[in-house]
């Protein structure tokens, strides 16, 4: 992930994903191998833990990860492209056309901070 700011940030890590849009977690790892962060959601409740004492909570994933990450994530539509199928989610662009070599693609120009997600995705 990548957000374009007045301090442009950028993230890398591999992660482990299972559930949906509406029930879920997500693990991240870091490229040695070490767990990052945590993240689970249920409806109406999301939790991010990156250590024993430091977790945050909200009703809302997306809000949780724009909170974290400095961008709206579109969860749903996340969620359609990692399955192939095209959804729209305004102001991102998402580009499926590497999803059969494991490269997904989304682009977001509006509204400000430009953000680049990338996944390579494995089995």
């Amino acid at each position: 992930m990548q957000v374009e700011d007045q301090a442009s940030q950028s993230f890398s890590a591999l992660f482990e994903l299972r559930g949906n849009a509406q029930n879920g977690g997500l693990v991240l790892i870091s490229p040695l191998g070490s767990r990052l962060a945590q993240l689970d959601w249920k409806e109406g409740h999301a939790q991010l833990a990156t250590g024993a004492e430091d977790i945050r909570t909200s009703d809302s994933l997306e809000n949780l990860l724009q909170d974290v990450t400095g961008t709206r994530i579109p969860i749903a539509a996340l969620f359609s492209w990692l399955q192939g199928t095209q959804a729209t989610a305004p102001g991102w662009d998402a580009d499926l056309s590497g999803l059969s070599d494991g490269r997904l693609i989304a682009r977001r120009d509006n509204p400000a901070p430009k953000a680049t997600l990338r996944i390579a995705l494995t089995q």
